[in-house]
């Protein structure tokens, strides 16, 4: 087993099998609601929380979270058919007191004059939140989510929302906060609207203050290996390569150098491993279209960004689902390879470390991406919980092995079957091309 600089492990070597649980007494617990492949899960774990439950409707999605999350209660439900105390029978805590509930409900419908927002049909996922926070009783509750909802119409809604939590004994940080990632050491712009709340007689936690130093590009992805130098990604999403890093970024999320601020369980996986990279197969016509597109611009025909080096990533999306036409939303451009980057190129602008591994097609790795919080934005909101909490976060003494890797590959039929869900819950996907790229 690998360590990184300045780890050591005094624990037996790695287990086997998805279902080793790994809780160290003292750290405290987390639920993750609306889950998908678990970037605010891992944000979460990664400030000193265990994950004891994730709730994730798509079967897909939550396969890879059993993946990354081994030791974590995999909940493929509609959270509207779920009680509080059928998530703790579910997650095996008992009557234990969660320390925090955290998710992203989608949000789609906005009140006309007259009515309640939180009453529209199409808000029962944000209603049934808030009834699972109060049938859990967590210490903490975070709700995040676009920052649309705190413009026009939408503020009304999300002002209903707190009146709501309220309503039900939590207090709520105010004012709310839209946080960027690329103030939290992530390279990419991305502002994501958190409410963070409190249970009565807890100490009221703050928002994270913004870091000085930002990330970039280069830092995030320019030690990868090229994908389209290895005939094996034409078919596989893997192949074994050796590559040196150099960035801190970088090197602290392919496991070579310790993260004093991470206190995630160390994952045993292969460092010379070159995972989530599947080729894109493009017409000549766009390499060329993509040779002359200038850094840091949007490539005139194609509408994809092209990344500079020296900046930012543009806000990666994560297209539409099945039931709204499968689109791909358009992917950026490398800064220096004619090819839109690959999954693992997206995760690395993510702050996904490089054990995280996502679904092998690249149209759910990047919608699993997309939908996504940055671990790193997630953990510098956990922290401030973890801080509220009055507790000295703890790192793990050993490191505890992933999933089975076939959970990568399930189609919906079969996670859906591995789940005993009925495969109808997510629309079936239907496979869609543009013109001047493949996509698979």
């Amino acid at each position: 087993m690998f360590l990184p600089e300045g780890m050591t492990f005094s624990a037996s070597p790695c287990p086997h099998g998805r279902s080793y649980a790994p809780p160290v007494e003292g750290r405290p617990i987390g639920i993750d609601l609306f889950a998908g492949a678990g970037g605010l899960s891992l944000g979460f774990e990664q400030a000193g929380f265990d994950i004891a439950a994730c709730v994730e409707i798509d079967p897909v999605h939550c396969a890879t979270h059993e993946y990354n999350f081994p030791y974590s209660a995999s909940i493929c439900r509609n959270v509207t058919e779920l009680t509080g105390a059928g998530i703790r029978k579910m997650a095996g805590i008992g009557d234990r007191d969660i320390d925090v509930v955290f998710g992203g409900a989608p949000c789609q419908g906005f009140s006309m004059i007259g009515k309640r927002a939180m009453d529209d049909p199409r808000n029962q996922l944000v209603v049934h939140y808030v009834r699972l926070v109060k049938e859990l009783i967590p210490r903490y509750c975070v709700f995040e989510n676009v920052k649309g909802l705190t413009v026009g119409k939408q503020k009304h809604f999300l002002q209903q929302l707190i009146e709501a939590l309220e309503e039900t004994g939590y207090h709520v940080v105010l004012p709310y906060q839209v946080l960027n990632a690329s103030d939290y050491g992530v390279p990419q712009s991305r502002l994501r609207l958190f409410l963070v709340a409190y249970r009565d007689g807890q100490p009221p936690p703050a928002y994270p203050e913004k870091k000085n130093q930002q990330v970039t590009v280069a830092d995030a992805i320019s030690d990868l290996p090229d994908a389209d130098l290895f005939a094996e990604l034409k078919s596989s999403d893997s192949v074994a390569a050796g590559w040196k890093t150099k960035s801190k970024y970088a090197r602290r999320l392919r496991g070579l150098l310790i993260d004093p601020a991470d206190f995630s369980y160390p994952r045993c996986y292969q460092k010379d491993v070159l995972t989530c990279s599947l080729r894109t197969t493009h017409t000549d016509e766009s390499i060329r279209r993509f040779i002359e597109a200038a850094p840091g611009a949007t490539e005139p025909v194609s509408r994809f960004y092209k990344l500079s080096y020296d900046g930012l990533c543009n806000t990666l999306r994560a297209g539409t689902d099945s039931a709204r036409g499968a689109f791909t939303s358009p992917r950026p451009i490398h800064p220096s390879c004619p090819r839109v980057i690959t999954v693992r190129e997206a995760a690395r602008l993510h702050s996904y470390p490089d054990w995280f591994r996502f679904h092998a097609t690249k149209w759910h790795g990047f919608r699993q991406i997309g939908n996504s919080v940055p671990p790193l934005l997630g953990r510098a909101v956990a922290s401030e919980i973890i801080n509220a909490l009055g507790l000295t976060p703890s790192r793990p003494a050993g490191a505890i092995s992933l999933g089975e890797q076939a959970l990568l590959a399930m189609n919906m039929r079969q996670a859906a079957e591995h789940f005993s869900v009925p495969a109808s819950v997510i629309a079936q996907r239907t496979r869609k091309t543009r013109k001047d790229v493949v996509y698979g």
